[in-house]
């Protein structure tokens, strides 16, 4: 089978049928992670969906295939609730984002809550029974399993939530980093024995180290920016790495925020290329040029000098309409006077459905936009 020049991020559009337990999720803190003995019905209902979104994407051409996370109710946090040692819970206020005008603040759901009961361990993960499904349902293609970075994890839980103290499980920041680290590595070797092969960390905190970022808390209360980068950066190589043991295709996504159509912060990737993307250890890098706020194509110079594989997310998840062709074409073909063109490919900026509702569009228009995905790589990759 020849190599598909257009990607998918990883999630779409959800089915209404499994929207309807995936809300009754949401509002529950009373229930325990994969949720399935507390709705009766409910893991029928998710396999059956897998099933046929499987098969819709094989049908529109996708070569590397996804569960389209419908097996998530959001792109990171299933991943940490599958975890042995963390305890979910409903907080008092969900994740700020900006809202459509670009100034208001738009508020996420609210299960985002975090504690730390026990040594957290990433053996016997749920995940690993998804992606076995997937496989086996794949037709003989490329399956891949999308998860939270390292870095963006440890960020949340120690930055964000403050996970450790005198009177928690982890001590210290180095304590529950080492944590996190053991019990990663302890997925991954699960991942392998269950034939995976690529594997996706996604992640949304580069941009906040662009100092002129007006977004990033970390630019306007961490006087030392550079230190943070490069300790954000080393912790994601340190699994990386270790992916690449096992004999793993280690792939990245970023992107600034992706929910309901909405997006969290700005930042370009020129101010943080040479470290996010010149010193991490991906092979295959999903980026975001969908709209203005990721700034030129010229940052794709601090990889000149890796092999690594750039996916171009110049199209948009987050709107109903087509995409400007002749606009993508241009950025692509600006991206292949840089980099050579084998090591491009064409993807939407994010996937269609990064947490359950979904962005503003309907399936119909989701699979069109695919198709025109797929027209695009064609025309311009040949």
């Amino acid at each position: 089978m020849s190599e598909c020049k257009f990607q998918i991020v990883g999630s779409l559009l959800r089915p209404r049928d499994l929207l309807v337990y995936k809300n009754k999720i949401e509002q529950r803190d009373d229930i325990t992670y994969p949720f399935y003995d507390d709705f009766p019905g409910y893991k029928e209902c998710e396999s059956q969906a897998v099933a046929q979104v499987i098969q819709e994407e094989i049908d529109h051409g996708i070569d590397v295939i996804t569960d389209g996370e419908y097996t998530k109710s959001m792109w990171h946090l299933d991943f940490i609730w599958g975890l042995d040692g963390i305890e979910r819970y409903i907080a008092d206020h969900g994740y700020t984002f900006k809202d459509h005008d670009g100034h208001s603040n738009f508020e996420t759901r609210k299960d985002i809550g975090l504690r730390i009961i026990k040594p957290l361990s990433g053996k016997h993960h749920h995940f690993i029974d998804l992606f076995k499904q997937t496989k086996s349902l794949a037709q003989g293609r490329q399956a891949k399993l999308t998860v939270w970075s390292l870095a963006h994890a440890f960020t949340e839980l120690s930055v964000f939530d403050h996970l450790y103290g005198p009177e928690q499980v982890y001590k210290t920041a180095d304590d529950l980093k080492a944590g996190l680290i053991q019990a990663y590595k302890e997925f991954l070797d699960d991942y392998k024995a269950a034939g995976g092969t690529i594997i996706q960390f996604d992640d949304c905190l580069w941009e906040l180290f662009d100092p002129e970022n007006p977004d990033s808390f970390f630019a306007e209360d961490n006087g030392d920016l550079p230190a943070l980068a490069d300790g954000f950066v080393a912790l994601n190589n340190v699994i990386a790495d270790y992916g690449h043991q096992l004999g793993l295709k280690v792939w990245t996504h970023n992107c600034r925020g992706n929910y309901a159509s909405r997006h969290a912060s700005g930042g370009t990737y020129e101010a943080i290329a040479a470290k996010f993307l010149g010193e991490q250890h991906y092979d295959r890098f999903f980026l975001e040029w969908d709209d203005e706020r990721a700034g030129a194509i010229s940052a794709l110079e601090a990889l000149k000098d890796k092999e690594a594989e750039v996916v171009l997310g110049v199209l948009s998840s987050k709107t109903a309409a087509l995409d400007d062709e002749e606009r993508a074409l241009r950025l692509l073909d600006q991206a292949a006077k840089i980099l050579p063109k084998e090591r491009l490919f064409l993807s939407h900026q994010c996937g269609f459905a990064s947490c359950d509702c979904g962005n503003e569009l309907t399936m119909a228009q989701e699979w069109a936009k695919i198709d025109q995905g797929q027209a695009i790589a064609k025309k311009f990759f040949g």
